[in-house]
């Protein structure tokens, strides 16, 4: 384990959400080989955009129309020439990375807890 164990308060203000893949294209100018994402959080939360780093396993066409869970509660950082407003999650395995997703379809802007 690394760092200190999160109080139960401080995991509860970790917002995770289930949202939807609309676009995905590469994104040449990020320092890493990413893709810009383009996701639906549902009407609550709206779109969000964030890039990725997850080339290694995945084309731009298999990610648009899936389901992915992500933070959505960080302040906005800029990557390159772009605003990203969400971090994806993923399990890594060095630098690839298998995104997270619901076994079910679920709405958008689901909570995960």
């Amino acid at each position: 384990m690394n760092g200190q164990p999160l109080s139960w308060a401080e995991f509860e203000r970790v917002e995770m959400r289930v949202g939807t893949v609309l676009s995905a294209k590469p994104f040449p100018e990020a320092r890493n080989p990413s893709y810009q994402l383009r996701i639906d959080f549902g009407s609550e939360i709206g779109e969000r955009k964030t890039s990725a780093q997850i080339t290694d396993r995945y084309l731009p066409e298999d990610l648009v129309g899936r389901q992915v869970v992500a933070v959505v509660n960080f302040p906005p950082k800029q990557i390159a020439n772009m605003m990203s407003e969400c971090l994806v999650l993923g399990g890594m395995e060095g630098k690839v990375v298998t995104l997270l997703k619901p076994d079910f379809p679920v709405v958008n802007g689901t909570r995960i807890g």
